[in-house]
């Protein structure tokens, strides 16, 4: 089968160098890829009264699939600067069935973080599919291209917790991961028929290229502070979202897996922040924005503290996290896809890794905060993240 070309396409602009059923595809493939990351969050207790962890470590699953993901958009996201796109992206994604259909099979403990890891590892499919999306964008529409893409894949994150709470009561935490394999592998055979060639123009070997990701980090300043910042941000969001769901099957609340989905929906809303903030940095509001971004999720760790006893509180809480935290990615993402257009896999390894093993952080975090400190705990913490990285973008941006 002949499959277009990203050098045919590169004449087109805008939207129109994906086309309406591609783009849809991409923002499909982005959100189901990404949402593997989320579907334990919710069901963190659940599996751990199925599999035996106790509940200071019941965290430590959430953990696993991010510190994955970080190893991937390390050694696999690059690649996309090396070799052919098209081939990498389904490759890497039928491994991501073959591990979701592994981690839902799992008899113990060791099978079960050992495919979660490979889970996350293969689901950075995702982030090859963003940096395709900008290399077929034109640089005065990439920041509303990038935005729609993002709008899939965060509407995977966002959703992947209240689907995985309503399915859990159906077909277990096992059918969802099983599930989700089903809909990668339908989303892999459309991509064996949508998605285009792009060769990649790069000449060095692959050690080089890791190694090229360490200098890139210390020498584009933009990337390094962008990273810095969205890793303190993505910390308090995977904190919130893996110790909320906790607290809400305990007393006073005792919800059911179901009533867990209908809270997590408040996050939902957060989705409309990527369109919107892409829109507002290719306009030249990139520095206002990140400052109402940063504070958003500021005001609602405070909001949060009364979450205890108030579930407005902690809806409100989660619905401003979630608007902050993804408006705060995509003016990231913009700002550094400006810096070079041959580099962008690596631009991208970089900044979500950097930001992945902030949110590793807070979701390990979560579990034995809970247990030591309780909710309070986990709110101050909470505050303290997106605080420091607005002090250190105040910092940095003077400094400038």
């Amino acid at each position: 089968m002949t499959q277009p070309s990203y050098a045919a396409q590169s004449g087109a602009t805008g939207q129109g160098a994906l086309g309406t059923v591609l783009t849809v595809l991409f923002a499909l493939a982005c959100g189901a890829l990404a949402a593997n990351l989320y579907y334990a969050q919710p069901l963190v207790a659940l599996i751990g009264d199925d599999t035996g962890l106790s509940p200071s470590t019941e965290s430590m699953i959430v953990t696993v699939a991010q510190i994955g993901y970080a190893i991937g958009l390390v050694l696999l996201v690059p690649l996309g600067d090396l070799i052919e796109n098209r081939k990498l992206i389904l490759v890497t994604m039928a491994a991501n069935v073959v591990s979701l259909a592994g981690l839902a099979l799992a008899p113990g403990l060791t099978m079960l973080f050992a495919m979660m890891l490979v889970v996350g590892i293969t689901s950075t499919a995702a982030q090859m599919l963003v940096p395709l999306a900008a290399n077929l964008a034109p640089a005065a529409e990439r920041g509303k291209v990038v935005g729609n893409v993002m709008s899939g894949l965060l509407g995977g994150i966002l959703l992947a917790r209240p689907v995985s709470s309503f399915l859990a009561d159906y077909v277990g935490w096992r059918g969802v991961f099983g599930l989700s394999a089903g809909l990668i592998a339908a989303l892999g055979l459309a991509g064996l028929i949508l998605l285009p060639r792009r060769e990649p123009h790069g000449e060095r070997s692959y050690a080089v290229l890791i190694g090229s990701l360490g200098k890139l980090f210390m020498r584009q300043p933009v990337l390094r502070r962008r990273g810095i910042y969205h890793a303190a941000m993505f910390g308090a969001f995977s904190l919130f979202w893996t110790a909320a769901p906790v607290i809400l099957l305990r007393a006073p609340y005792n919800f059911t897996p179901s009533g867990v989905a209908l809270f997590t929906l408040a996050g939902v809303l957060g989705v409309f922040a990527a369109p919107v903030a892409g829109r507002l940095a290719d306009r030249g509001y990139t520095r206002i924005g990140t400052i109402a971004a940063i504070a958003t999720v500021i005001a609602a760790f405070v909001a949060a503290l009364f979450g205890g006893v108030s579930l407005a509180a902690l809806v409100a809480a989660g619905i401003l996290i979630d608007l902050g935290v993804q408006a705060n990615l995509v003016f990231g993402q913009r700002e550094i896809y400006q810096l070079d257009a041959t580099i962008r896999n690596r631009l991208n390894a970089v900044y979500m890794t950097t930001f992945f093993l902030g949110g590793a952080i807070g979701s390990a975090l979560s579990s034995p905060v809970l247990e030591a400190f309780g909710w309070v705990g986990v709110c101050v913490i909470g505050i303290a993240m997106p605080a420091a990285a607005l002090i250190y973008f105040l910092v940095a941006d003077e400094a400038d």
